[in-house]
C-alpha cells in the first residue's frame, strides 16, 4: 500500500488548529503594533491588516463554521505566558522583546473567531505549539490523526506547527487563503516552502470536502 498525505478528511478522527489568531497579532490596537506611529504602522503593516480583515478573516470563519458542522474538534493557541513577567517564556521570545501576559486581553483568541464554550485554547511561550504545550498528548487523547491548521503568521509559527506535527506523526492538511504573513511575497514563499510537509487546500475545497465527508 503506497503512504501519500493526499487522505480526505475524516471528522471523528481530525481537528481544525487556528494558530495564533488573537488581539496581539490580529487586531490594530495590539500590543505587538503599540508605540508605532501612524505612518510606520501603515508602511508595514497596512496590506497585512487589509488582506485580514477583508479577505482571511472571513476564509476563517467560514471553516470554523464547517469543521463545527462536520464534527471536527476546533481548537486554538495564542501566544500567552503562563506568567504575568513572562518568565516562562523562550529564550527566543524574551530575545525578540514581547510578552503576552497571563489572562491579558492581548492573549484572547480575537472576537470574529470567538471559541465556543467547550473548545480548547492552549496558551503557548514558543513557536511551536508543539514545543510548549501538551497538544501532541491531547490530539492523541482525542483520536486525532489528521490535523486542519490555519492562523498566524504563516512562515514563522504556522510553519513551526506544520512541520512539528508531520514528525510527531499527523497528517497535516493547511487551508493556504486562511493563512496569513506580513508580505504577499512572505506568503507565497511560505507556502511553497511548505508543501513538501503537508496537503495544501483553499477554505473552499476544505468545506467542499467537509460536505462530502
Amino acid at each position: 500500500m503506497k503512504l501519500t498525505r493526499n487522505i480526505p478528511i475524516i471528522p471523528d478522527e481530525s481537528a481544525l488548529l487556528f494558530i495564533d489568531v488573537q488581539n496581539f497579532s490580529a487586531h490594530r490596537e495590539g500590543a505587538e503594533f503599540a508605540g508605532l506611529s501612524s505612518a510606520i504602522f501603515e508602511e508595514k503593516y497596512e496590506w497585512y491588516f487589509d488582506e485580514l480583515e477583508s479577505f482571511v478573516i472571513p476564509k476563517m470563519q467560514a471553516i470554523q463554521y464547517a469543521c463545527r458542522n462536520a464534527g471536527v474538534e476546533v481548537m486554538y493557541t495564542t501566544i500567552e505566558s503562563l506568567t504575568l513577567d513572562g518568565r516562562d517564556r523562550s529564550l527566543d521570545y524574551k530575545i525578540t522583546g514581547f510578552n503576552v501576559p497571563k489572562g491579558s486581553w492581548d492573549g484572547k483568541v480575537i472576537d470574529l473567531l470567538s471559541p465556543g464554550e467547550d473548545e480548547i485554547i492552549l496558551p503557548k511561550t514558543s513557536s511551536s505549539v508543539f514545543v510548549s504545550t501538551h497538544i501532541d498528548y491531547i490530539l492523541r487523547n482525542l483520536g486525532v490523526k489528521q490535523l486542519i491548521i490555519s492562523g498566524l503568521i504563516t512562515d514563522q509559527c504556522v510553519e513551526s506547527a506544520i512541520r512539528d506535527a508531520c514528525d510527531f506523526g499527523y497528517l497535516v492538511t493547511q487551508v493556504t487563503d486562511a493563512c496569513l504573513t506580513y508580505s504577499p511575497e512572505r506568503q507565497s514563499n511560505s507556502l511553497q516552502a511548505i508543501k513538501g510537509y503537508c496537503r495544501q487546500l483553499t477554505s473552499q475545497d476544505l468545506i467542499e470536502e467537509l460536505s462530502n465527508a
